[in-house]
């Protein structure tokens, strides 16, 4: 019997990885501009750039101060496609500056720092600000067809869903509502 070797394949031309003499050097690089880190970006991104919601930011959030006031618009969207991005504080809003992520957007991605500028900049009339912003935005998608059916019943329910949780690190909490 012989003895069969295993084969190897040679990595693809888009990634190339660096690998030393120890786990700790390890680095995988992309050597393709085309690559876009979140693909799932593109539609909600679609969708802000059909809606011209930076723009209507822009026209209706007005904050104090020069510097964190100046285009909030594309600030707002960084902090929302961060989010969709899997983001859970300010500093991970850097994913989307990640190969070609920022070309699928319809705004320039923010610096972590200007966006906690921009966050600490606010209160609570800015909120209503963006209030104002949600029922535009949501008149406009509808306009555009995004709503129900006009000649059918709309249906909304507004009960949770009760679920009991489990674990030593929630803090006694014994339900969850949904």
């Amino acid at each position: 019997m012989g003895v069969a070797k295993p084969t190897v394949r040679p990595f693809r031309r888009h990634l190339r990885c660096d690998l030393r003499h120890s786990l700790d050097t390890v680095a995988v690089m992309f050597d393709d501009d085309n690559l876009v880190a979140n693909a799932g970006l593109i539609l909600p991104a679609t969708l802000a750039q059909h809606l011209d919601l930076a723009a209507l930011i822009d026209s209706k959030v007005h904050l104090p101060e020069r510097s964190a006031g100046f285009r909030p618009g594309p600030k707002a969207l960084t902090l929302v496609h961060s989010m969709i991005a899997g983001g859970d504080s300010i500093d991970d809003s850097d994913v989307l500056r990640a190969g070609s992520s920022g070309s699928v957007l319809s705004h320039v991605v923010m610096a972590p720092s200007t966006l906690g500028t921009f966050l600490r900049a606010h209160t609570f009339g800015n909120v209503r600000q963006f209030d104002s912003v949600n029922s535009e935005a949501l008149r406009r998608a509808w306009a555009c067809g995004a709503g129900p059916d006009p000649l059918r019943p709309l249906v909304i329910d507004i009960d949770s869903t009760i679920c009991q949780v489990y674990g030593h690190a929630k803090q006694r909490a014994a339900l969850c509502f949904w």
